[in-house]
């Protein structure tokens, strides 16, 4: 893959929420909600601040969608990433 976000973007793989709760309940697909958070994979030029492998946590509904070889990804503002998680 070979995607260069441009501007203060970068692109983002979500990741995978659980799948049941800490007492084993199964959560059904419709009721699960959007992950917030996902793994930078490409940074543009201008984002200082932000690594590729950095784990960040996003705002529920920013950033577009883009789908690279089968993959879905996010592309985000870096004003819309709330912080690096580790």
């Amino acid at each position: 893959m070979n995607f260069k976000p441009l501007g203060k973007r970068v692109l983002v793989k979500r990741l995978e929420e659980e799948t049941t709760t800490s007492s084993g309940i199964i959560i059904p697909d419709n009721a699960k909600e959007k992950p917030s958070s996902g793994e930078v994979i490409a940074v543009s030029s201008e984002v200082t601040e932000i690594a590729c492998g950095d784990t960040v946590v996003f705002g529920k509904y920013s950033g577009n969608e883009i789908s690279l070889e089968g993959t879905k990804y996010l592309v985000i503002e870096t004003d819309d990433i709330f912080g690096i998680i580790g």
